[in-house]
């Protein structure tokens, strides 16, 4: 080994995810890596740019990342020395979706991938590094630091999220696949293959595998006259299967066969040839997963007749949100692209009604409230929503109200059937309550806000979180506009939203221990819901009306929003997204392992680590709720 390679290996050793291979291995990749110099503000690659056949590591200097939105070019990271950057040829076949520029002088290392790919598909730990380096969009996941604040979707709309999500999505595969035994022939190999339709054969020894024959190898083995007909299976099939896991994502597979050279992928009981055979992974599979991806579900949305299309559709998401999740893809990331499937969902459901009742005799806004409205619903919570017609003369009130009840009630039905369960307060479009005109809804929003104590049985926070779901725009912001001039200098209404969002139990006890339920059917287990989210969801809420911020729903977002308008709380403010980010984390993975919820955490089924986790990102409430009583006047509802 020359000995500038010598030198790069014993730089790359210091730094993940090359810490994970051995000296020898790095000083292989070594031989091949191109070293670049970047004079001060010299592009490497642009976005549209075609993909380069390497990724980069800053040896020296500092590479600026950044993407056009909105007609400027917006800083999304600076990558250091020892940070990698580049990695899209790994995962994707379109251009670059971002610019790499030196800030200074900068020395670059190129690594080819064709050479560092079987190193990452050999080994777990640089390979989820570089999954997570993807998803996440910066140089190093594991540095908490600069996690903060950095990640992509926090910054800046990236028009190509929804594409990399799919990327780490489990994939279906065939699991019943043709098996033989190595003592059969060619030709009853392929007549087993014509039979069932097949384009491959797993080859077995006690149901373990030893070999796949596949079109391909009936067509340059038999075809040419190579092998006879009646040469035994094992002349033809290729061997050692490359075997996976059946957990394996898009990514992983995609790696391995790339690397492999391979079109099949056999999935075992353990992930290795010495146990059972589970299935098989082909291209078309592949395929079939990267159409999977959010925007692909949302036109299948569109196209679908039936609940059952939108149930089938809704368990897909459900899928993609926990593999996201343990792929460590962003929660902010993930919520947007979860809330405008759930969008779509809910406003297909609201076609099919109008498809069977016929057009509206006016026009409406169906209007998500709560979870929903503030784009957080990750799991199959209680559907929330509000309908609202526009005002149609006396005598035409009464059928117009009986149509909208009904399309109400078909909608609700469906939403039901697809998943989301009944509101059990009765928060639905298909309730009488919630189901009018807009002059009655800017009465009843006007009577809440103004004389709050004697409308406190009736009135919900979540009235105020809401967002259009279908239907005319010009109605909801007819809404808003109500909303914010009622809130103006409205110290009552301050005063009930504030005392409001202290009225939840503290979470924790006098000695700082979680404080848990002490009796019913979840004793001894955490409220999240109730003692730590909604706390913060008040909070948020109550200081986005106070500061006049429109058009933000999202808990995590107004906060963010906040610590802009606000900056002499900024901290605060940028605390409590944090926190509001990791402890719906906390809930979803929660709700995902027991089919529910989420809203009760099992404590003992914590590791240490993870309690302690969860009781630091209960730290910012205390600082929120003294924030809250210093800026409002709680006294009348106190």
């Amino acid at each position: 080994m020359n000995s500038i390679a010598e030198h790069i290996a014993d730089f790359l050793k210091e730094y993940p995810p090359f810490n994970h291979l051995t000296f020898q291995e790095l000083s292989e990749i070594a031989t091949s890596i191109r070293v670049v110099n970047l004079e001060k503000h010299k592009i490497l690659f642009q976005i549209n740019d075609v993909l380069h056949d390497s990724f980069y590591v800053v040896a020296s200097g500092v590479i600026n990342l950044s993407v056009i939105a909105d007609a400027e070019e917006t800083l999304l990271n600076k990558c250091h020395v020892g940070d990698i950057f580049g990695l899209r040829p790994f995962f994707a076949k379109n251009n670059y979706m971002m610019t790499a520029k030196a800030r200074e002088e900068s020395i670059i290392y190129a690594i080819p991938i064709a050479t560092f790919r079987p190193f990452v598909a050999n080994n777990s730990e640089v390979l989820n590094f570089l999954l997570e380096s993807f998803a996440t969009n910066t140089p190093n996941p594991k540095d908490k630091e600069n996690l903060r604040g950095k990640l992509i979707s926090d910054n800046v709309y990236y028009s190509d999220q929804q594409s990399e999500m799919q990327y780490f999505q489990s994939l279906n595969y065939n699991n019943s696949p043709l098996k033989t035994t190595i003592t059969s022939t060619v030709i009853e190999v392929a007549q087993l293959m014509t039979e069932n339709l097949m384009n491959n054969v797993i080859v077995c020894d006690n149901n373990m595998p030893i070999g796949i024959v596949t079109d391909s190898d009936m067509r340059s083995k038999i075809a040419t006259g190579r092998f006879a007909l009646t040469a035994s299976v094992d002349k033809i099939m290729s061997s050692p299967v490359i075997t996976v896991q059946e957990n394996v994502s898009l990514a992983e597979a995609q790696l391995l066969m790339l690397k492999h050279n391979m079109t099949h992928l056999c999935v075992t009981q353990d992930g290795t040839d010495k146990s059972a055979v589970k299935g098989i992974i082909s291209e078309r599979d592949l395929i079939i997963a990267q159409a999977s991806n959010p925007g692909v579900l949302i036109k299948e949305i569109k196209r679908s007749q039936t609940p059952k299309d939108l149930k089938q559709i809704r368990e897909r998401l459900a899928d993609l949100i926990q593999n996201s999740i343990h792929k460590n893809i962003p929660l902010s990331h993930i919520n947007n692209i979860a809330s405008e499937i759930n969008m779509a969902l809910i406003k297909r459901s609201v076609e099919l009604s109008i498809l069977d009742l016929g057009s509206p005799p006016a026009r409406f806004a169906w209007l998500s409230i709560g979870s929903q409205g503030r784009k957080e619903q990750l799991l199959l919570t209680d559907q929330d929503s509000i309908l609202i017609f526009e005002d149609v003369t006396p005598d035409k009130y009464r059928d117009v109200k009986d149509y909208f009840l009904k399309l109400g009630k078909k909608t609700t039905a469906t939403l039901e059937k697809i998943g989301y369960e009944l509101c059990p307060n009765g928060h639905m479009g298909s309730n009488i309550l919630w189901c009018k005109s807009l002059t009655d809804w800017t009465k009843q929003y006007n009577s809440w806000m103004n004389t709050p104590g004697e409308n406190s049985n009736d009135l919900s926070s979540i009235f105020f979180d809401y967002e259009i779901a279908f239907g005319e725009q010009k109605i909801e912001e007819t809404i808003t506009d109500t909303v914010f001039k009622n809130a103006k200098n409205n110290t009552l209404f301050f005063d009930f939203l504030g005392n409001d969002a202290l009225r939840k139990n503290s979470p924790l006890t006098f000695f700082k221990n979680l404080n848990v339920e002490e009796e019913g059917p979840n004793k001894n287990k955490f409220d999240i819901k109730t003692r730590a989210l909604m706390p913060l969801i008040d909070g948020a809420r109550l200081f986005t009306l106070n500061y006049n911020i429109k058009g933000i729903n999202n808990t995590f977002l107004r906060f963010k929003q906040l610590a802009i308008t606000d900056v002499k709380n900024s901290e605060i403010y940028l605390n409590c997204a944090e926190a509001f980010l990791i402890l719906s984390k906390f809930r979803t993975v929660e709700g995902l392992k027991n089919d529910d919820c989420g809203q009760f955490i099992n404590l003992n089924e914590l590791s240490k680590i993870d309690k302690e986790k969860l009781k630091n990102a209960l730290a910012p409430m205390k600082e929120l709720e003294e924030l809250i009583k210093s800026k409002f006047q709680l006294t009348q509802f106190s």
